[in-house]
């Protein structure tokens, strides 16, 4: 009861009212970072679920595509790549094309992560014993064939604990956006912080 009562406490009655007091502006910014989230992830889980197989076939061409895309996505720092999207593309056409705060967001966060999932699809794809993979081939199964109906499902038991930490990856991510005024909850609570 000390703490509740204590105006010195960080759990005091009086700094909770005034949470409550301005509880809009923090639900809007949760919803903008839901909002983000989801958007993110459907990019992401997308475009790993294509790089990984790219990077699992037999074709050099196409693993030679899904190399560049995960060593230029991991290794650009995601604040670079919104400043990029965002600043950059703009500044390339004079002004003429502006991407928006949230889809820039979703492309950046969802680009970045699809590259960590990528090599997460990857290695559980890698996981399942190859034998698997020539049976599917030799009874007529094409490749696509193969990877959706007999690699996959078993590669999941591999692929889910790792994308399950890149899903908290991505949403921790999504404060980034506050780089170029995007108003997720991180970027409201600090808003909130300095008014008060």
């Amino acid at each position: 009861m000390y703490l509740l009562t204590e105006t010195a406490s960080p759990f005091a009655l009086e700094r909770w009212a005034a949470f409550f007091a301005n509880f809009g502006q923090f639900a809007k910014g949760f919803f903008y970072t839901l909002g983000i989230s989801i958007g993110a992830l459907i990019v992401a889980l997308l475009l790993g679920l294509i790089f990984g197989a790219m990077s699992s076939t037999h074709n050099k061409i196409l693993r030679g595509i899904s190399r560049v895309y995960v060593e230029i996505f991991q290794n650009t720092p995601l604040l670079v790549q919104f400043v990029v999207v965002f600043y950059g593309i703009s500044i390339l056409t004079d002004g003429h094309v502006m991407i928006p705060i949230s889809l820039t967001a979703i492309l950046c966060v969802g680009v970045y992560t699809g590259a960590y999932i990528s090599e997460i699809i990857r290695t559980g794809i890698e996981a399942v014993p190859k034998g698997q993979t020539e049976a599917a081939l030799s009874q007529g199964f094409t490749y696509a064939d193969t990877m959706r109906i007999i690699i996959l499902p078993q590669a999941v038991r591999t692929i889910l604990p790792p994308l399950t930490n890149q899903v908290v990856n991505l949403i921790k991510n999504t404060s980034t956006v506050a780089i170029i005024s995007g108003a997720d909850i991180m970027f409201t609570a600090k808003a909130w912080a300095y008014d008060t």
